[in-house]
């Protein structure tokens, strides 16, 4: 009975509202962008997602959908030439509850890099047994905190989710219990008229709509390649899903879709990362999982020049993407990490911009379109230059 209600659940926030000006405005993208945005989806909890995904990927895919024993998602076009894997993971940054106080509090497993500072009066949706429940992680008051604590930052294992009941028994009427899901409540939305877009979780849902729209594209044109285009869970807590996706696709090339690093914010530091919203898509030239192959940033960089694309280049201490199991898995594969920028990844609020996400989609497209057995050798071979 539990699995019927969490499905009820989950179906009934897929299918909720997406905005008056998506629909007025016939916008397709936007409002795949806001259903993706809105998703609940924690690390190991990524089934509304799931849902999305499949019910777009189905329709474009020339073979059965499958899934690996983590609950990634693979859908497959061609049957023949290099093996192309496209990835994009759809799990957010969130939690999971775990203990219930006798006075209705609950404690919190963090999921993902948070850090304490983001977690303190926030909105949260715990994802229940009998559908979705409020909460809120409190602050306590400025006019009885000490002075000498007012500019601290509240540790994690002092922060509590506060869900409106006065008893255990009164959080269990609810439907909560250890284990039930958590995720910032923070809704999508147009910022102001401009062509930027405030959500949660694009990092990575922006990849995943990248990788739906690229799919639609290459459906319909011609290619010599086995495109895989698998959607993963559980990055956010160590590239768990690349992996046993890695190990069923077995690439020769690997493509990781990921939200960037903006440095275009007051207080930013240059060296930390270059990348500025609405300069257009960008392309990791190393990271602390991956480096990124050579020869594949050449060949990205050659196909944004012939398409008259911008193309920003980042190198991102303390960050890891799928592309490390793509990379690493089997005999190897050489890969690449593209993004698409976005302001405050891991927090409640996360900013992208449309444009950067059309050219991302066109470069991804073209690249794909391009690429060949031949290209693939070459990409392939590391054997040294004749002299």
């Amino acid at each position: 009975m539990r699995g019927l209600v969490e499905g009820i659940v989950l179906l009934a926030v897929l299918s909720g509202n997406v905005s008056a000006m998506a629909q007025a405005g016939g916008d397709r993208t936007m409002a795949l962008l806001e259903r993706l945005s809105n998703a609940p989806g924690p690390s190991g909890a990524e089934e509304a997602v799931r849902a999305i995904m499949v019910r777009e990927m189905t329709p474009l895919a020339t073979a059965a959908i499958r899934y690996d024993g983590t609950g990634s998602v693979v859908a497959q076009q061609g049957t023949s030439g290099p093996r192309i894997m496209i990835d994009a993971h759809m799990d957010e940054l969130g939690g999971m509850v775990r203990r219930v106080t006798p006075t209705g509090f609950l404690s919190m497993q963090m999921l993902g890099g948070w850090l304490d500072q983001a977690l303190v009066d926030q909105r949260w949706i715990i994802i229940g047994s009998k559908g979705p429940v409020r909460a809120v992680t409190g602050i306590r008051d400025i006019h009885v905190l000490p002075a000498a604590e007012r500019n601290t930052v509240f540790p994690r294992d002092g922060i509590y989710l506060d869900v409106g009941a006065k008893t255990a028994d009164e959080v269990k009427a609810m439907g909560v219990e250890p284990g039930d899901p958590v995720v910032p409540d923070a809704p999508f939305a147009v910022m102001n008229g401009t062509d930027n877009y405030l959500g949660k979780a694009w990092d990575d849902r922006i990849g995943c709509a990248v990788l739906l729209e690229a799919m639609r594209q290459t459906a319909k044109l011609p290619h010599a390649n086995q495109l895989f285009y698998v959607a993963t869970t559980q990055e956010e807590v160590g590239l768990r899903g690349a992996r046993a996706a890695t190990a069923m696709v077995r690439p020769e090339i690997g493509v990781a879709l990921e939200g960037g690093i903006t440095g275009d914010v007051p207080g930013d530091r240059p060296e930390e990362t270059q990348v500025k919203l609405g300069a257009g898509p960008g392309m990791f030239l190393y990271d602390s999982s991956t480096i990124a192959n050579r020869k594949m940033v050449a060949f990205v960089r050659r196909t944004a020049a012939d398409k008259g694309l911008p193309l920003q280049s980042d190198l991102v201490q303390g960050y890891g993407d799928d592309s490390a199991e793509m990379q690493t898995g089997g005999t190897g594969a050489p890969t690449v990490n593209l993004v698409v920028p976005v302001r405050y990844t891991h927090s409640h609020n996360g900013i992208v911009n449309r444009k950067d996400f059309d050219e991302m989609v066109e470069l991804l497209v073209a690249m794909l379109v391009r690429m060949d057995a031949r290209t693939v050798e070459e990409l392939r071979s590391f054997a040294p230059s004749t002299p």
